[in-house]
C-alpha cells in the first residue's frame, strides 16, 4: 500500500481533523525542553475512540507501517521519538473519563486524560488517584500506563501498577482486549493488564484503564527538613513510618547542591530559612484528622530533633506554604542552568546509596574535571534522580557517563531505570538490570503480540 493510499483510507477512519499528513505532520508538538529533538512523522492520527484505534492499527497491521504511540510527550527515554517514515498514534482526543464509582471507588478512564484531570475528578467525589508527580499537568494516563510510572508517593500508594484493576488495550492487528473489570481480587489466569502496563507501547495500545482510588486524606503535612548525614536520613525515614502510623506519603531527599539550585530561581518562591546542611528532605504525612495529625506530625519530628537525626525544619502551616515547599521540590527545570546536563533515574537498595554517588561523584570528575553531579528523588522507595553536568554535551561525552552511572549498578542489583521506562535511550544497558534469558523471554513476548514489529519499533530491546 503506498503511502498517500494508506493515509487516505486512516483519513476514512477518524476524519479529516483526525489525521494530519503531508506540511501537517511535519514538527508536531515539540515539547518545550531545551534542545528537544523535532519530530517528523508520515501522518499524525488521533483517533477518538477504541474503535478507531483499532480500525487504525489493522490498517497499518496490513500495510507493515511503523506506528508510534503518543501521549503527553513528558518522558525522558525517548520513547515517543518518530522519524519521517513513522506514523504517530496520538490518544489525546481519547480524553473521557467514562466513570466515576465511589461505592467501589474506582474510575474508568481514557488513555488521553491528563493526570491532574484525574485528580481533581477523583477529588471532587471525595476520593484521591495517589500517584503523582511534577508533569501531573501535561502527562496523560496512557503515558503513565506504558511506563509504570511513580512519582512523590510510591512509599504510600505504590506505583501506577498498583492502582490498576482492569485495562482496555488493542493489539498490533487491531483486536480489542477489554478486562476493564473493577474487582481487586482476580486470580483468574494471568494476568495480562500487569505485562501491558510498563511495557512502553511495544505489546499494545492501552485505551482505557479502571483506576483504584483512595479515600482522600483530610490533613496534609508537610516540613522541610536539614539532616547532618546520609545515616541520619536513612534512620529519620524509619522513625517517621514507625511512628506516623502508616501516615507517611512522601520522603523527598535533596543533596546539598541539589537543595541550593532547586531553591534558586524565582520559580521555587521564597525558600524556607534552612540551616546548611548535606541533606535536605521533604517529609510528608496525609491523614484523617487536621488537628490530631498536625500534633503527632509535629511531635514526631521534635523526637527527631532530639535524637540528633534532625538539625533544623521548618512545617508548613497552610496550603499556601505546603504548595511553597513542593514548588522548590518540582522545580526540576532549575537545573537547565547547568546545560548541557545528563539525567538519569536509577533506583538501587538505600543501604547502597551513600558508597554508589560517592564513587560516582569521584569518577565523574576523575573523567571530567569541572563535572557537577546533581542528586535528589524519592529515597524512601529506592529512587534516585541523578544529573550530571560534564562541561561536555557530546555523544562521547554522553556515552562516558553513562557508562560511569549504570555500570556500578550491576554489583548493587540496581535498576537502570526506576519509573521512566528504556525507551531508545536506554536500551544498550538494559543488561545491567536484566539477565540474558530475561531478555530472551522478553524478546519472544514481543514476537507473540507484535510479530510484524510495528509497535514502538527499536524501544526496550537491545539490536
Amino acid at each position: 500500500m503506498s503511502d498517500r493510499s494508506l493515509a487516505e483510507e486512516l483519513k476514512s477512519i477518524t476524519g479529516p481533523a483526525g489525521c494530519l499528513d503531508g506540511e501537517a505532520a511535519r514538527d508536531w508538538r515539540v515539547p518545550p525542553f531545551p534542545n528537544a529533538p523535532k519530530r517528523a512523522a508520515k501522518a499524525i492520527v488521533r483517533p477518538a475512540n477504541t474503535d478507531e484505534v483499532s480500525r487504525v492499527l489493522k490498517a497499518c497491521h496490513a500495510a507493515g507501517q511503523s506506528v508510534i504511540v503518543a501521549g503527553g510527550l513528558t518522558g525522558l527515554v525517548h520513547g515517543a521519538d518518530s522519524g519521517g517514515g513513522d506514523v504517530i498514534l496520538s490518544l489525546e482526543r481519547m480524553n473521557r473519563i467514562r466513570a466515576i464509582d465511589t461505592a467501589n471507588r474506582t474510575m474508568t478512564a481514557e488513555a488521553g486524560v491528563i493526570i491532574q484531570t484525574l485528580q481533581e475528578e477523583a477529588e471532587a467525589q471525595g476520593l484521591i488517584y495517589p500517584v503523582d508527580w511534577g508533569a501531573r499537568g501535561s502527562a496523560m494516563l496512557g503515558g503513565s500506563l506504558a511506563t509504570n510510572a511513580g512519582g512523590n508517593r510510591v512509599i504510600r500508594y505504590g506505583m501506577t501498577r498498583d492502582r490498576v484493576l482492569g485495562i482496555e488495550a488493542v493489539l498490533a492487528d487491531g483486536t480489542v482486549i477489554d478486562n476493564l473489570s473493577g474487582l481487586i481480587k482476580n486470580n483468574a489466569g494471568y494476568d495480562l493488564k500487569n505485562l501491558l502496563i510498563g511495557s512502553e507501547g511495544t505489546l499494545a495500545v492501552i485505551t482505557a484503564a479502571v483506576l483504584r482510588l483512595s479515600e482522600k486524606p483530610v490533613s496534609q503535612c508537610v516540613a522541610l527538613v536539614s539532616s547532618p548525614s546520609f545515616e541520619s536520613v536513612t534512620s529519620l525515614l524509619r522513625r517517621m513510618d514507625q511512628t506516623l502510623g502508616g501516615q507517611l506519603s512522601a520522603f523527598e531527599v535533596m543533596w546539598r547542591n541539589s537543595y541550593e539550585v532547586l531553591t534558586s530561581t524565582p520559580e521555587a518562591g521564597r525558600p524556607p530559612k534552612l540551616a546548611p546542611a548535606p541533606y535536605t528532605v521533604l517529609i510528608e504525612a496525609m491523614g484523617p484528622d487536621i488537628a490530631r495529625d498536625q500534633v503527632q506530625f509535629e511531635a514526631a519530628l521534635e523526637g527527631a530533633l532530639e535524637a540528633g537525626l534532625i538539625d533544623d525544619a521548618v512545617i508548613a502551616k497552610s496550603a499556601d506554604e505546603v504548595h511553597a515547599i513542593w514548588r522548590i521540590r518540582d522545580n526540576v527545570f532549575a537545573f537547565a542552568a547547568h546545560w548541557p546536563i545528563f539525567t538519569f533515574d536509577v533506583s538501587l537498595p538505600i543501604g547502597a546509596m551513600e558508597t554508589y554517588i560517592a564513587q560516582l561523584g569521584t569518577r565523574l570528575q576523575a573523567e571530567f574535571a569541572a563535572a557537577k553531579l546533581f542528586v535528589f528523588g524519592h529515597l524512601g522507595d529506592g529512587n534516585l534522580h541523578l544529573i550530571a553536568a560534564p562541561g561536555a554535551g557530546d555523544a562521547a561525552a554522553r556515552a562516558k557517563v553513562e557508562a560511569l552511572v549504570y555500570e556500578p549498578l550491576q554489583s548493587f542489583r540496581g535498576s537502570v531505570s526506576a519509573e521512566h521506562g528504556i525507551g531508545l535511550e536506554k536500551r544498550a544497558w538494559l543488561s545491567a538490570t536484566r539477565g540474558p534469558h530475561e531478555i530472551a523471554l522478553m524478546r519472544q513476548i514481543k514476537q507473540v503480540f507484535d510479530p510484524k514489529n510495528i509497535l514502538n519499533p527499536g524501544r526496550i530491546l537491545p539490536d
